[in-house]
Formats: structure tokens, sequence, C-alpha cells
């Protein structure tokens, strides 16, 4: 149901149910968390990109499944979607959402609580759960409007409405729109190179610090920064970073 493909200090998760528009019932948001946990421990994976296979990067819940399912397993599958995608976004290594797709409801959620989302056109994407009686669950009320602000949040919740990619682009969703689906992975590969070129241990903890320090006040953060910053002075890649600055030479980054 889905593949890891390790591309030297990449890592590819792709959702692979085509069929189901790549649609996650309980068994694919399990095997998804253990792919999000192994990958969480290997220092040696920079960049993480998600993405689907077909012609949507996820539909969301799979409601043929939830048609089967108790209360109880319906509060069972919540929790589980809730959860993997809050690991995403704890993810210490950057994430890209390679939109492939519509993503829609929990698919939606998904390219949410990744860092950065490249889209192809073509796609629409949308938080439709309030059309089907419920209401997003797994973070939508939550980072959507973090994202771009309340009142832009509530109409797309309250109305259901599905958005193009261009749209998303202008609302600040996605940063990047590609023509293709073919061209979508050499551009999220490209960005990916683009972090790959820095430091591994400072962009963990400049996105550590950020994370952190959105959820409280400015001298907060400044604090958190301060930690942040800490962690850095000692490691040898900040004395190979000025050594190659004397050099003029490229750094040789060993995220140590």
């Amino acid at each position: 149901m889905i593949h890891f493909e390790r591309m030297d200090q990449i890592g590819l998760i792709r959702l692979d149910r085509p069929e189901r528009m790549n649609c996650l019932d309980y068994p694919t948001l399990v095997e998804l968390q253990q792919l999000v946990d192994t990958v969480r421990q290997d220092a040696t994976i920079r960049v993480v990109i998600f993405t689907g296979t077909g012609k949507a990067f996820s539909a969301g819940a799979d409601l043929k499944e939830r048609t089967t399912l108790t209360e109880h397993e319906v509060r069972r599958n919540v929790e589980a979607i809730r959860d993997v995608f809050t690991n995403i976004a704890d993810l210490p290594q950057p994430t890209i959402a390679a939109v492939n797709g519509h993503a829609l409801g929990g698919g939606f959620e998904w390219m949410l609580a990744c860092d950065f989302r490249i889209i192809v056109e073509g796609a629409l994407v949308g938080l439709t759960e309030t059309s089907f009686g419920i209401i997003p669950g797994a973070g939508g009320t939550q980072r959507l409007p973090r994202l771009i602000g309340e009142t832009r949040a509530k109409e797309l919740i309250f109305t259901a409405k599905k958005i193009d990619a261009a749209t998303a682009e202008r609302y600040g969703i996605v940063s990047r729109v590609v023509p293709t689906v073919d061209e979508l992975m050499p551009v999220c590969l490209a960005f990916a190179g683009e972090m790959l070129r820095n430091g591994p241990v400072a962009i963990r903890q400049a996105k550590q610090a950020i994370d952190q320090g959105l959820d409280h006040p400015l001298s907060e953060g400044l604090k958190i920064e301060t930690a942040a910053y800490e962690v850095v002075i000692p490691t040898e890649d900040r004395m190979e970073a000025l050594r190659a600055f004397a050099e003029k030479r490229t750094p040789q980054f060993q995220g140590k």
C-alpha cells in the first residue's frame, strides 16, 4: 500500500492505492505511522517527500471502509489519522508534499502537515468534511487558519469547496504549481537538493525553533531560538563551514 524509496539523503514515501484514490483506511494509517517512525530515527535521511500514485495525492478517509465501522472504530481511525499527521508535522527533517493530484479531506490535512507543498496543475484541494456531516478531524481546523488566516479557512471549511492549484497558490497554501506530473518530482528533488547543501544539524534546529516558537510570544520564541543556536555551536559542521569559507571552497557537512 505504501512504498518507501531512498534516494541518497532523501526519503520518498509514496501512497499506492490508486484504485481507491489513495484513501486512508486503517491498515494504511498503521503502515504510514510505522514508516514515519522509521524515518524519524534515521539521521542520514535529511529531507522527506510524500506523494501518491495515480490521479490523486489522497482523497482522505476511506468512506467505503467507514460505512462498515462501529462508532468506536470511527474514533480509532480519527485518532490514528490525527496522530500520524501530527507525527509528520513533528518530524525533525524538512518535509515536502509532492501533490500529484487531488487532495481532499484527510488528503488536504496530510499536505498541511508537511513543511512545503508543491502541486501539479489540474489538482483540486479542499476540506470537504462538512459536506459529509463531519468536521476536519486530522488537524485541518487548526493548521489551515494558522497558514492562511481565520476568515479564509472558515470559508473553505464551512463551504466544503474545492479550489484549484492556482487558487491554492494565491491563498498561500502551496508554494509552487508545476504544469505536469512528469515535472513534479524533479522540481521537488531540486528543492530538496537546495536544502541538502546546507548543514543538517542547522536545518533541524531551525525547523524546531520555528515550529516551537510559533506557539509562543516573541520573547519566549527568542529563548527557543537561543536554545536551538546553542546546539549548533559545538558542532563540527560549524567549524567546517568556517574552514570552507576561509579556503574558498564548498563545505562538506557531516551532520555532526
